[in-house]
């Protein structure tokens, strides 16, 4: 008799339509039509009102249309930041296609890859990188500046434009608007389908839990490339009409950051851990008004316990952490300013923080058992910011979404309040003598050290022990230090089978496009460089 009930309840239940979501580009749409003369984006010396903007954004999707582009069409975008980058993401969402930005820090043969695997349509490329768009192998291209023979000029098709009515597709809330395509640290890229639906979601999230008072009074100071998190993050700024600041220069530049700060009265800006802690370090901190400054978000890998204090000396309660992937659009947890304190006590140490709100994490066991507190695991999430899946890719699929959760791939702990704790990557983990070791808690006690600015511990293969670490280390200004003082520096602070057994000195890490510190190049770079042999160990 339930199961009868049931049955009738589920064939009785109304079923989603086509046209069942707001598009997202109406959030666009109503700001302009609320805050029209209100200014919406400046870049370098150039600023726009909300009204502009958007008739702008409408133009170019006028533009994209005559042009045969129309719902579920692939977008592929290879700029550096500008307000036509900002304004085909726009253009693309009321298009209903989907906008397929590129890191421009890829070479011309990862974009082609990035145009075929997305099956991109189009392309809108800057007219500084001509090699990277022959190699996209796409007919239709708009050059943002001087267009090549068979090209067309993004300025003179919105000009073209100009005075278009406008538009914005019919969505349900699993049609696409984003492929955020993956850092590609393993393997190829991997484009992770985001959503209407779901990005309406991460975008009332955002404002809820990262910076709950935004208002058309607020401004941001863009730091990070739009293509990815910043884009996200740009969106509730869009959504709650407050103005976002693009600096002029394309090389980061500090004391021009700080400059705009105070110029712009900017309230909050979005960046990785290793950005912050140079805008902190530079000298121009102390030469330009901050105060403004009411969240400073950081996210995209761990921040250390003495780079959050000296952000917190600098800057004040501002600081504001979040861990989540691209596949969730950062909603995994939040770390609140009121959260973060110059004293050990009165903060969660190590942590990430508590689950997003309408958002679930749990920690699994490889049989896929749910984990209690204290005991490590696969950290998995569930909720409306769970991407759509990854583009033509199953395999992946099957892998990353089991059960209804999706696995980040990321090992971690929570406490019995619910504070999420990162003990590393899964790929970062390595096995010495039988035992797990997770090169974050060795890396904590080293960054501790006054000679220690910068330092990644990664394991290797070793003949006795299986695996072991190694530790590449960057010197702080002015700090000597050698690999005894380092592993001596260790002892009665880290059980000895995680200790690294050599520490190399670099004068820079690398990282990749989105701030991170990619250890499989680290690798390949100990063993390029003839510092560790195969099949010797360290």
């Amino acid at each position: 008799m339930l199961r009868q009930t049931a049955n009738k309840k589920r064939q009785g239940a109304p079923r989603r339509r086509m046209g069942d979501t707001m598009n997202l580009g109406r959030l666009l749409s109503d700001v302009a039509r609320r805050l029209p003369e209100r200014r919406g984006l400046v870049w370098g010396a150039q600023s726009w009102t909300w009204a502009e903007i958007d008739a702008r954004v409408n133009a170019l999707v006028a533009a994209l249309a005559a042009r045969g582009l129309g719902k579920g069409d692939k977008l592929l975008v290879h700029a550096r930041n500008c307000n036509q980058l900002f304004e085909s993401q726009w253009a693309a969402f009321k298009l209903g296609a989907v906008w397929v930005p590129t890191n421009v820090r890829l070479t011309p043969p990862e974009v082609g890859y990035l145009a075929r695997n997305s099956d991109a349509e189009a392309l809108i490329y800057e007219d500084a990188f001509p090699e990277h768009a022959d190699a996209t192998g796409l007919d239709k291209r708009i050059a943002i500046g001087q267009p090549r023979s068979g090209e067309d000029a993004y300025e003179a098709l919105v000009a073209e434009h100009a005075g278009a009515q406008g538009f914005e597709a019919e969505v349900s809330r699993n049609d696409p608007c984003w492929f955020f395509y993956t850092s590609g640290t393993t393997g190829k890229p991997k484009g992770g389908v985001l959503t209407h639906g779901q990005m309406a979601f991460v975008v009332t999230n955002h404002i809820a839990d990262l910076m709950p008072d935004t208002g058309p009074e607020d401004v941001s100071l863009v730091v990070a490339p739009l293509s990815h998190g910043a884009g996200a993050h740009a969106l509730p700024q869009v959504a709650r009409g407050a103005c976002s600041v693009i600096p002029g220069t394309t090389a980061f530049d500090e004391a021009e950051c700080w400059r705009l700060v105070e110029e712009y009265r900017v309230t909050n800006l979005f960046t990785v851990p290793t950005i912050l802690n140079r805008l902190v370090q530079h000298e121009a901190v102390d030469r330009y008004d901050h105060a403004s400054l009411k969240y400073v978000i950081y996210a995209g890998a761990p921040m250390y316990r003495e780079d959050q204090k000296e952000a917190l000396a600098k800057l004040g309660k501002v600081i504001v952490q979040y861990y989540g992937l691209g596949e969730v659009t950062g909603n995994i947890t939040v770390l609140p300013r009121e959260l973060h304190d110059l004293d050990d006590a009165r903060m969660p140490l190590g942590s990430c923080g508590y689950p997003r709100t309408g958002m679930e994490i749990a920690i699994k066991a490889p049989d896929g058992r749910r984990l209690g507190p204290d005991q490590n695991g696969e950290i998995c999430v569930r909720g409306p910011a769970v991407f759509g899946g990854y583009y033509k890719n199953d395999e992946a699929n099957a892998k990353a979404l089991q059960d209804g959760w999706f696995h980040t791939g990321d090992l971690g702990r929570t406490d019995t309040r619910g504070f999420l704790f990162i003990t590393g990557r899964a790929s970062d983990m390595y096995i010495s003598g039988g035992s797990n070791v997770y090169p974050r808690e060795a890396e904590e006690v080293l960054l501790s050290h006054p000679a220690v600015g910068e330092v990644a511990v990664l394991g290797v293969p070793d003949p006795k022990w299986g695996e072991a670490g190694v530790a590449v280390a960057v010197l702080a200004d002015g700090q000597e230090a050698d690999e005894d003082k380092l592993l001596t520096f260790l002892d009665g602070k880290l059980a000895k089978y995680k200790w690294p057994r050599r520490v190399f000195f670099w004068p820079e890490l690398p990282k990749s496009g989105y701030g991170k510190v990619p250890k499989h190049l680290i690798r390949q770079t100990l063993y390029a460089r003839g510092d560790l042999q195969e099949g010797k160990g360290p």
